[in-house]
């Protein structure tokens, strides 16, 4: 559906994509992780034909990107794109005027757009008397009124509380139930894990690595992950590292990589001598991931 290759973008001396190459498949959710500054909104922007790239491959449902591919393009930016005066029904009338749909149409959508979205009774509701996870609901019920065949989702469910935030995730999970693909960028990792496919890493206007969640678990040498905490830390890891264990700074936790699935009291084991106050035990998840991604390079 999205065929990205070799992109490249630069701002003077500064060059914000280099050989940027990814594709997103029809039907799947693909999540594009990166900082602030990693090239997400200048990639969205060249998708959306509002950017030249300087050279490079772009391509939509096989077509070269142009003012054609806008058609075939919905988009939910992170800062709502809606009247707030007007009503969820005049919004949705007003953007579907913007994509072309003649009236018969436009009737049609609002009532399957509305539905899709579960905003169908706020109809005649203005927008800024709902709640911010119904705005942002609305929001990309705009972006699916001329039923696009790629939707980008940017930054979906920043600023909202963990119950909109469910309620989004719902929404997003229903949208590829119904074969609708999407283009996710989030700083939110539990939110990419939990919905995304395939998903791309990006730093410096480059993917680092991209794949599933169990792809990108290779990328890190360990089975799961154990979290010490102890006032004897430089101890631990001297005897942690004599056993093979990797050591790891999570913010302010010591954590390390146990190359293989060990009973509990054998890892307690490997501390003897040792002042141990908790030990816990997780997963590699896709924080870890992105953390020993983004910062070696």
């Amino acid at each position: 559906m999205l065929h990205i290759e070799n992109l490249n973008k630069s701002f003077g001396n500064r060059k914000v994509l280099q050989n940027l190459t990814l594709h997103v498949e029809p039907g799947e959710v693909y999540g594009l992780l990166g900082a602030n500054g990693a090239g997400k909104t200048t990639t969205i922007n060249i998708i959306c034909n509002l950017l030249q790239g300087d050279s490079g491959i772009v391509k939509i449902n096989h077509q070269p990107v142009s003012e054609a591919t806008k058609k075939i393009i919905g988009i939910a930016p992170q800062e709502n794109l809606l009247y707030k005066s007007l009503s969820c029904e005049e919004n949705i009338k007003f953007f579907a005027k913007i994509y072309g749909l003649d009236r018969i149409k436009r009737r049609q959508r609002l009532k399957a757009t509305l539905e899709a979205v579960n905003l169908l009774d706020r109809a005649k509701c203005p927008v800024e008397t709902l709640s911010g996870g119904m705005q942002r609901r609305l929001n990309i019920a705009v972006a699916l009124v001329h039923q696009p065949k790629l939707v980008i989702l940017d930054e979906p469910t920043t600023g909202l509380d963990i119950e909109a935030r469910y309620e989004i995730w719902e929404l997003i999970k229903q949208l590829k139930n119904q074969g609708i693909t999407i283009l996710l960028t989030t700083h939110l990792l539990d939110e990419a894990e939990r919905l995304c496919s395939r998903i791309g890493i990006l730093k410096n206007g480059r993917i680092l690595a991209e794949g599933s969640i169990e792809e990108l678990r290779t990328c890190i040498p360990a089975k799961e992950i154990i979290v010490v905490q102890t006032q004897e830390e430089e101890k631990a890891i001297a005897l942690a590292i004599e056993y093979g264990f990797t050591p790891r700074r999570y913010g302010n936790d010591l954590a390390f990589w146990l190359t293989e699935h060990l009973e509990l009291k054998d890892i307690i084991a490997r501390f003897d001598g040792i002042a141990i106050d908790s030990i816990s035990r997780q997963p590699v998840r896709l924080e870890h991931i992105y953390l020993e991604l983004t910062q070696k390079c």
